[in-house]
């Protein structure tokens, strides 16, 4: 009975069969069944939507304020101090006879020229600042208008590049701070790792250069075999770039697992090199021809169908080489070579405290010391040990994001204050 009751009161095997078999073949029973199932979601999922969009609207505000609210402490006291810099170089200009020193006059036309860029900027930034209050005020009155936001935020994110820069900038009051740079990197052994990882930083130092709104030129490349590159040259030919880029001279080194011994790690290591490309003037050193050997090295590439107009210069009392390769003409390398030569003598005698080239002894060992170690295993880090930072991003170091680490360096040098 109560077997027979069950029975009857559940569908049977074939009954569930016809069953299922009716739904899936008739269409508006599934259409009906889909419907149903999408109604059930979509208060859910119209509810999530909503959340996400007005956390990432939350979070956008929070931003755009805190922008704003940095700009309105900076912008004024910055642009009264240039404003009143650039009518002090009016008045030098208005007291000086431009045509007794066509150097220094050539000087005083362009550093009024910076000052009223200068100038220009900080008041376009307090307008910037200002829309993006505004455009944040009129999108709260609206329900949602994630658009709105989006356009301010984009004005923020100037607003803060500008500001990085400009503190940065009031940082690099160091000589030849303000001048382009090159930077000449060499692998440290002929092998496919050295050579590969002198690549890798090649291209961290041209994306850095990128992601500041300039361009590097690779103007000298010694290629290997491998893929990689046994040294190479980079001109950066853009204001501040040698302040910036000063404290990457040194040993770069990354670790890599031993083919022989897997449990240890064998170093990796590259020398990076920077001097001032002077961008104005030619470098105001005098040396003695007796002084210098000139020799002409054969190409790189090892190309015999091209003549070799590379130039060679090595500063006998020192011990510092020096190459241009990049020119068409040895006029032209020797020019450029003796120029490098300049730059490299004046930066060692402002590091010693020195005032004469003959005062320098002979140049350090540049392999003795590491300046940053980027480490990929067990844990990824970037630790740079000349301004004891260290940051764990070191995929994006390698991709062009050298501010922390050059931000870092530039408060590193200043001078500590005593309360």
């Amino acid at each position: 009975m109560a077997a027979g009751s069950l029975r009857t009161g559940l569908f049977n095997e074939t009954q569930f069969k016809n069953c299922r078999n009716f739904s899936n073949k008739n269409p508006r029973t599934r259409a009906a069944a889909n419907f149903s199932s999408r109604a059930s979601q979509e208060p859910l999922n119209d509810s999530k939507n909503k959340f996400y969009k007005e956390l990432g609207m939350f979070s956008l505000r929070k931003r755009i304020e805190d922008s704003v609210l940095r700009a309105e402490m900076l912008t004024p006291t910055a642009l009264e101090l240039e404003e009143a810099n650039h009518i002090n170089q009016e008045e030098v200009i208005r007291e000086y006879d431009l045509w007794d020193d066509l150097g220094k006059s050539n000087d005083i036309l362009i550093k009024l020229a910076n000052s009223a860029k200068v100038v220009d900027t900080l008041r376009d930034l307090k307008y910037k600042a200002e829309e993006a209050k505004l455009i944040t005020e009129l999108a709260e009155t609206d329900a949602i208008n994630y658009e709105l936001f989006k356009q301010a935020y984009s004005a923020s994110l100037d607003v803060n590049k500008f500001l990085d820069k400009y503190e940065m900038s009031k940082l690099l009051k160091e000589p030849y701070d303000m001048e382009g740079a090159y930077i000449t990197l060499e692998s440290k052994c002929s092998d496919i790792y050295s050579e590969r990882w002198t690549g890798q930083l090649a291209q961290m130092y041209m994306k850095w250069a990128e992601r500041q709104g300039h361009t590097g030129r690779i103007v000298e490349r010694c290629p290997s075999n491998n893929g990689g590159l046994k040294s190479a040259t980079i001109e950066l030919e853009f204001k501040f770039a040698y302040g910036y880029l000063s404290g990457e001279r040194g040993v770069h080194s990354t670790t890599r697992i031993s083919k022989n011994t897997p449990a240890l790690s064998e170093a990796t290591l590259a020398y990076v090199d920077v001097i001032p490309l002077f961008l104005e003037s030619s470098p105001d050193l005098s040396i003695d021809d007796v002084d210098i050997l000139v020799s002409y090295p054969p190409n790189c590439d090892k190309n015999p169908s091209r003549a070799s107009s590379a130039v060679q210069i090595q500063h006998i009392p020192t011990g510092f080489q020096v190459q241009s390769t990049g020119e068409r003409s040895r006029f032209a390398n020797k020019i450029k070579a003796m120029n490098r030569l300049k730059a490299k003598l004046l930066v060692v005698m402002r590091d010693r405290g020195l005032s004469s080239v003959k005062s320098i002894n002979e140049c350090d060992d540049k392999w003795s010391g590491v300046t940053r170690k980027y480490v990929f295993r067990p844990t990824k880090m970037v630790h740079d040990l000349k301004s004891g930072s260290q940051f764990p991003d070191v995929n994006g170091v390698l991709n062009g994001k050298l501010d922390p680490l050059i931000a870092a360096h530039i408060s590193s040098r200043q001078p500590s204050t005593v309360d």
